[in-house]
């Protein structure tokens, strides 16, 4: 793994519209959506990225604006150097050779009218790869038998093949283009769990026969957990906490993350009974209105007065260990958390 960063993300911000002015809503337009809110971090390359979070935190939006197939509203993308943003759509388009993304429902993501070798075909005619029709063919042949399938299996339609099957052909349409860097938008969701440690084997070894990259996007930490090398936690369209893997698993320090790590079931049935588990109350708030000062306040098992007033960044709090929390710094010794928990969140 080279310490280069091959991507680096600096304040990402993804905001949609709130939608349009309603009868009963007169005056000013509804506030925009903050998808993805002040997002930073770096992938190097041969590097795998975990990015974990609960469904709506904007964590597939990130990976979509890396791609450019969401526009961001401010922030930047570098991809090797360049300023994603900047391109134009001719460079774009020489972008996205480097680039591909492995979607979460192997059903809706293959178009059920084509066989699988033709999937597997499309972008290498978009971008004029591997000469004339008989050369992809046999270039789709031999990427369909690299994800585990025979190459006869190309003349098949989607609706033929099981869900983890229809996904290693999704894992051979992203490597028809020989990328450098793979979204994988929660790859094994929508899987059988006997099937989903399969998919994450093929993932690792072909990264490392091929030198490919990852974001590997997921709602909860077990999924991640074997195949990261670092680990970024999304909260509300901001990273809350990131850190190596082990250190994160160890030693998480946001409560969030706690949470997420005390939900992982354990094999021992006896440390299953007898370990604290954080249970988190009340639902995401919206990201149209997010609360004031932590956004995780109105959720915190340790919340405390100044989490309402003070929005934290995150700070280093070991090595190459970031927390985005008032526990960690002076700010967060000013109050007991005990006596203003309950008003702090609201």
């Amino acid at each position: 793994m080279s310490e280069e960063p091959l991507i680096a993300v600096d304040d990402l911000e993804v905001h949609f519209p709130g939608g349009p002015r309603s009868i009963l809503r007169r005056g000013s337009p509804p506030p925009p959506v903050r998808a993805v809110d002040g997002v930073s971090f770096e992938i190097r390359r041969g590097e795998t990225l975990g990015l974990v979070g609960e469904s709506g935190c904007g964590k597939s939006t990130t990976g979509l604006a890396l791609l450019r197939l969401v526009e961001p509203t401010a922030g930047s993308v570098t991809f090797d150097g360049r300023d994603v943003r900047a391109l134009s759509r001719r460079e774009l388009r020489t972008l996205r050779r480097r680039v591909a993304m492995i979607f979460q429902d192997p059903y809706a993501s293959l178009d059920p009218r084509m066989t699988v070798g033709d999937a597997i075909t499309e972008a290498m005619v978009i971008h004029d790869l591997h000469g004339d029709g008989k050369g992809r063919r046999r270039r789709a042949g031999e990427l369909l038998e690299r994800v585990g399938l025979h190459p006869d299996v190309a003349e098949r339609y989607p609706h033929e093949f099981s869900g983890g099957q229809r996904q290693r052909v999704g894992i051979a349409r992203a490597l028809a283009v020989e990328p450098d860097f793979i979204v994988c938008d929660e790859p094994i969701a929508a899987l059988d769990v006997s099937i989903q440690a399969s998919v994450m084997n093929l993932l690792a070894e072909l990264q490392a026969d091929l030198g490919l990259t990852y974001l590997f996007i997921a709602h909860d930490l077990a999924a991640v957990q074997h195949v990261s090398d670092r680990i970024a936690v999304m909260y509300l369209g901001r990273i809350v906490e990131q850190a190596d893997r082990e250190q994160l698993y160890r030693s998480p320090g946001h409560p969030y993350t706690q949470a997420l790590l005390s939900a992982i079931p354990v094999p021992s049935p006896a440390h299953e009974r007898e370990r604290r588990r954080t249970l988190l109350e009340g639902d995401v708030p919206s990201p149209m209105d997010p609360p004031s000062g932590c956004r995780f306040r109105t959720r915190c098992p340790e919340v405390f007065e100044a989490c309402g007033r003070v929005d934290p960044a995150l700070q280093e709090v070991a090595e190459q260990h970031h927390v985005a929390c008032l526990l960690h710094g002076e700010v967060g010794t000013e109050v007991p958390r005990s006596e203003h928990r309950d008003a702090a969140r609201t």
